[in-house]
């Protein structure tokens, strides 16, 4: 590609270095990465949980049958799949932070085309979706000047309408809140992030969720807890389905996963998120 005449001779007089491997841009850009480091971020591999997206430390032998890890054997999550692009490490995780908690909203742009990416390969998902960010507590928006997780979903919606005019999407900002403020998911154990995250959402419009299919888009997916919360509210409060799709996926390497076995039907777990029946009484028998 040929740059502009302003573009060389900024390029030349002050070299930009790219925020991930720290060689120099060739063009002016609102964001500090350069075309290399964007087409070389790792996807997921491996074998897989087929719900979850969990790395189920085995190896793939091309079985058709559907393969759950422990945790979803264990308690079956209230959503149908979670995506992710790849693994929250190295230059995902700069990327990320870059977005999070340095304003670089700007890349949203490119994450959510990976995010797209990622839905366009779960099997027989709808083709109408309502597109919901997980939201995050008003004053937390409110220190940070946005939620990444709305620009996001919005990101990944150009991305999807672009690739296939087929899909009918809008982004809902509004039918899923948080009522409390929770404290950071980062260092605390599987156990610790269900207990911070039970009771903090809910849903006040439930009218507008009946019988839709919802796509939840979040920054990270790293035990689960939060997309669980987020997706056993959404349900309760009349979602059909729901899909989640995050740009990366925290692996418990540090946990030695049981062999996988091929799905089977466990109920959901009731006190996975809180639900005010009271908004929803007509689906207190869901």
């Amino acid at each position: 590609m040929l740059r502009s005449p302003v573009d060389s001779l900024c390029c030349a007089l002050f070299p930009a270095p790219c925020r991930l491997c720290g060689e120099s841009l060739l063009r002016i850009s609102r964001v500090p990465v350069c075309d290399s480091c964007w087409k070389n971020l790792p996807e997921q591999s491996g074998c897989l949980c087929t719900t979850c997206g969990e790395a189920l430390g085995v190896q793939d032998f091309g079985s058709s049958e559907k393969l759950l890890c422990h945790f979803c054997r264990v308690a079956a999550p209230p959503f149908e799949r979670a995506v992710a692009h790849g693994l929250y490490q190295d230059e995902l995780r700069t990327l990320l932070h870059l977005l999070k908690y340095d304003g670089m909203e700007p890349i949203a742009s490119r994450l959510g085309q990976l995010v797209a990416r990622q839905i366009l390969a779960i099997e027989n998902i709808p083709r109408k979706l309502m597109v919901v960010p997980v939201p995050l507590f008003g004053a937390k928006r409110r220190q940070r000047g946005f939620n990444q997780a709305v620009v996001l979903a919005r990101a990944a919606v150009r991305a999807l309408r672009s690739q296939n005019p087929e899909f009918q999407l809008t982004v809902a900002t509004g039918v899923l809140e948080r009522r409390r403020s929770t404290q950071s998911q980062a260092g605390l154990t599987p156990h610790q992030r269900r207990a911070n995250v039970r009771g903090a959402f809910f849903a006040p419009s439930a009218d507008k969720l009946k019988g839709l299919d919802v796509l939840l888009i979040d920054d990270i997916y790293t035990t689960g807890a939060t997309a669980r919360a987020c997706a056993q509210t959404l349900r309760r409060a009349g979602a059909r389905s729901v899909f989640v799709a995050t740009v990366a996926r925290a692996q418990r390497q540090e946990m030695m996963q049981p062999p996988a076995i091929p799905a089977r039907e466990v109920p959901m777990h009731e006190d996975v998120a809180f639900w005010d029946a009271r908004l929803v009484p007509a689906v207190r028998g869901m």
